[in-house]
């Protein structure tokens, strides 16, 4: 079931009003939900609503709260990633799957080998982080990662302070990411930054930065992974590590 999200100060002796155009438009008119209807919500506090649809005018809508409570929907330690786009629906569907494993947010980033020139991806930002905001109701995510402006890998490190980095570099890396958090566990409240390549792969001269920079270079194993399954693997088995070495 998916929520919408609200801001708290739509509450008024328990009663929320919806009246914004794209929550309205989507309750009333896409769903075309009923007076007497569950209706489940979350706010910028991350406390969850259930509620129940009291009225529907041409304008707002009337919810009754009948249940509060903190959501549980999010990661406790921050996971972004760098990646470089990838064309058309493979990177819709890469950036779904982001949203729905948690992270915070995804910096794309223009590489050597990447399938996209500047001005397209530009284009491509505000369609992203609309999928980011349709992905996360449909999840029930606790909050809306966010889509950065294209950068480059060496702006996203200098501009920003990370506790782990990883680059999964599969022809010439053979730890892994159990490997990597044995020795260096994520720890709750850390940013963490996964750096995935194009479907081309890294080009020397960014291997030759990760090596300088001393940024952990991982597999994911003997298969090779196209750079959308790449990310979604990635991503879940640094969650699922994460829970195994969680202190």
């Amino acid at each position: 079931m998916p929520h919408f999200f609200i801001i708290s100060n739509q509450i008024d002796n328990n009663i929320v009003t919806i009246s914004d155009k794209d929550n309205y438009t989507h309750i009333a008119r896409s769903l075309r939900s009923r007076t007497g209807e569950k209706l489940l919500l979350i706010d910028e506090n991350k406390i969850q609503y259930e509620t129940i649809i009291e009225s529907i005018t041409n304008s707002e809508i009337k919810a009754k709260i009948n249940k509060s409570y903190p959501s549980k929907r999010f990661l406790d330690f921050e996971l972004y990633l760098a990646q470089s786009p990838l064309r058309s629906d493979a990177q819709n569907i890469l950036i779904e799957k982001a949203t729905e494993l948690g992270t915070a947010g995804i910096y794309p980033v223009k590489t050597d080998n990447c399938a996209l020139n500047n001005e397209m991806i530009d284009k491509k930002i505000e369609k992203w982080q609309k999928i980011m905001y349709e992905s996360s109701k449909q999840c029930e995510r606790a909050q809306i990662p966010k889509c950065y402006l294209r950068t480059t890998i060496e702006k996203v490190l200098s501009e920003n302070h990370f506790d782990k980095i990883i680059a999964f570099c599969e022809r010439i890396a053979n730890k892994t990411i159990r490997d990597s958090l044995k020795d260096k566990p994520i720890k709750k409240g850390d940013k963490v930054l996964v750096i995935i390549g194009p479907e081309g792969g890294f080009s020397q001269n960014e291997f030759d930065f990760f090596v300088n920079h001393h940024i952990e270079m991982l597999t994911l194993g003997d298969m090779i992974l196209r750079a959308e399954t790449a990310t979604t693997v990635a991503l879940g088995n640094i969650i699922y590590e994460y829970a195994n070495y969680k202190k």
